[in-house]
């Protein structure tokens, strides 16, 4: 009998006393059949599906007569979704750490900003001179990525010899470090502080490798754009592409994660945050796992800085490296639910839903539609010497971050646990096991009705 099964079945009692979700000893069944694998995470497909087809369901609402515009201003616009994939995706990874092993990595920028620098510095020749220039981007994505997983594992080496707000405080140290560094690094180019565009000619690649007949540029200049799809009469355009594209990387990225967290290794993971020293105490080289925790979450943040750079073409310091941008993710995950995983990417949803309610772009927005349907009688009144105009100027209109503020207040008060923490609150259990039950027996309910 192996070490871990004679550890948690009868030699130590600290072992004995782990909560049942969390029992690092439970067997996994790999054997597990495609179909029955589909059927028992339909509602992970669903909200994929979901997801895919948004920018067709929101092209369609907003088509809509009389109501379309309404649609348009209460309704996240596609190029805010494409925004969510790659930040979405790089607070999922922020939460593999912090949300399961309950160390909180403020410097979690680092690893976003170096994989999409790296993406863009690969197009330079003078740059890697082992790295041909016309590098297809998945290779140069998964390069990136391993080197910012490196970059995690030495960070990690010198970080987790501490705990709690210590470790915080150091990864956030080792951050600034590289952001002061990439910031006045000549190497980079002739203006760092700016940062890096990439030289390629054409947009970068998502799909395979070497074949452009699987392949999709990405971009709104140099995307692929599909006309006539499958004889319908309708076109995608790169936007959309783009953002199908972006979207399966992430959700495969995704995918590798949650089965990471459900394997031995996740349960590990789970039992250092539940009680760090039991684990040891039953064995468990706990610095190593987290230190390899630290380094795949670095790499799939790597992943979403690369999909962010291969998308925008450039980037910048602040928007990369700097320390908010880890802060983004991170009000994100607790109001998605913090150690959900897919709570990251729900509060992401929720940020960009409310930064584009709040924002003047011509494609929707509350404050577009305000000045654009409300007779100006109204919208110009004074009442108690303020008009509406002049509210919608200075309390509305991109103040997207003091509302975010106000309800991570909120969240954090009331709603402790995220979005999905309450939702798995309320029906007992992950909503990926749980709800299709809870919508099973109401379909039932109406059928017998």
């Amino acid at each position: 009998m192996s070490r871990r099964w004679v550890a948690i079945s009868d030699e130590t009692e600290s072992a004995r006393e782990l909560p049942e979700p969390y029992d690092i000893g439970k067997p996994i069944d790999r054997g597990i059949k495609f179909k029955q694998y589909v059927y028992e995470n339909r509602v992970h497909v669903g909200v994929a599906i979901i997801f895919l087809l948004y920018p067709f369901l929101y092209a369609g609402l907003v088509g809509l007569p009389v109501v379309g515009e309404i649609f348009g201003a209460f309704l996240p616009a596609t190029r805010f979704m494409v925004v969510v994939i790659y930040l979405g995706l790089f607070a999922v990874s922020f939460d593999f750490i912090s949300g399961y092993t309950g160390y909180l990595s403020f410097g979690h920028a680092a690893f976003f900003g170096v994989g999409a620098y790296f993406v863009i510095l690969a197009t330079h020749p003078e740059k890697f001179f082992w790295l041909p220039a016309d590098t297809p981007f998945m290779i140069t994505m998964l390069l990136g990525a391993t080197l910012a997983l490196i970059v995690a594992i030495l960070i990690g080496l010198v970080s987790f010899r501490l705990s709690g707000v210590y470790f915080a405080m150091i990864t956030l140290g080792f951050a600034q470090i590289m952001y002061e560094l990439i910031r006045h690094w000549d190497w980079i180019g002739a203006n760092p502080t700016d940062g890096p565009t990439t030289q390629l000619g054409e947009g970068y690649r998502i799909g395979v490798p070497y074949v452009d007949q699987l392949s999709v540029e990405l971009g709104l200049i140099h995307g692929t754009s599909i006309d006539n799809v499958l004889g319908l009469g309708f076109d995608i355009g790169p936007r959309i592409v783009s953002f199908i594209a972006l979207g399966m990387v992430a959700f495969v990225a995704y995918l590798m994660m949650q089965r990471i967290i459900h394997s031995p290794f996740g349960r590990v993971m789970i039992a250092i945050r539940e009680n760090e020293e039991r684990a040891r105490a039953i064995g468990y080289n706990v610095y190593w796992y987290k230190i390899w925790a630290f380094a795949i979450s670095g790499f799939f943040g790597g992943i979403a800085g690369a999909l962010f750079a291969g998308y925008s073409r450039s980037i910048s310091p602040e928007n990369s490296f700097f320390f908010l941008v880890t802060a983004d993710a991170l009000i994100t995950a607790i109001i998605g639910g913090l150690g959900t995983l897919a709570g990251a990417m729900y509060g992401m949803a929720f940020y960009q839903w409310l930064e584009d309610l709040l924002s003047t772009a011509a494609d929707g927005g509350i404050v577009t539609f305000l000045r654009d349907y409300v007779p100006e009688s109204i919208y110009t009144a004074d009442l108690f010497g303020i008009s509406m105009e002049a509210f919608v100027n200075s309390a509305v209109d991109g103040r997207a971050g003091l509302y975010l503020g106000i309800v991570f207040v909120l969240f954090v008060l009331f709603v402790p646990n995220g979005i999905l923490g309450t939702v798995r609150d309320r029906i007992g259990g992950k909503a990926a096991e749980r709800l299709p039950a809870h919508l099973d027996r109401y379909i039932r309910v109406l059928r017998r009705r």
